[in-house]
């Protein structure tokens, strides 16, 4: 169920999606936030300096098998502005994060981008549950998806 605090934390999500879109990226942006309520880190997509990789839910993985322990890992909620890429629930599965919140689903990317006319790339669209096991994952959460929407719309007919 969420929360109106997992509410306030994808918020901070959508603002940083704003700032990647800003930036010239793609607009995402995601959270990491242990369990007593405290962000431990937090990116934005980061695309536009020619790597593709560099996604927030991946960056978030990367940090979190630096600093944190298996424990610790097991405990943290990543909040994002839309569902994890196949390599990004990958990632947050191979270092074991816990809970996934998101305000757009991949289907509700999938659809904006064909009403947009952007051509399919080279990775499936997938739901994180088709990509990883035991994770507890919940949204979208419309209200937020909607300004999400207006975020790709705004980048892609720029």
């Amino acid at each position: 169920m969420i929360t109106q605090q997992d509410k306030q934390y994808l918020k901070r999500c959508v603002g940083l999606a704003k700032k990647a879109l800003e930036e010239g990226n793609e607009p995402f942006g995601s959270i990491l936030v242990a369990k007593n309520g405290d962000i431990l880190f937090e990116d934005h997509n980061c695309i536009s300096n020619g790597d593709p990789t560099q996604h927030p839910e991946f960056s978030i993985a990367r940090w979190a098998a630096e600093h944190l322990t298996e424990y610790e890992r097991a405990d943290v909620t990543v909040y994002t502005s839309g569902e994890h890429c196949p390599m990004c629930a990958a990632a947050h599965g191979l270092v074991g994060l816990g809970r996934i919140v998101y305000a757009s689903s991949t289907e509700q990317l999938k659809e904006w981008r064909k009403t947009l006319g952007i051509v399919k790339g080279n990775v499936k669209g997938l739901a994180i549950t088709e990509v990883i096991n035991n994770v507890q994952v919940e949204g979208p959460v419309e209200e937020l998806a909607e300004q999400i929407r207006l975020l790709h719309y705004q980048k892609n007919r720029a």
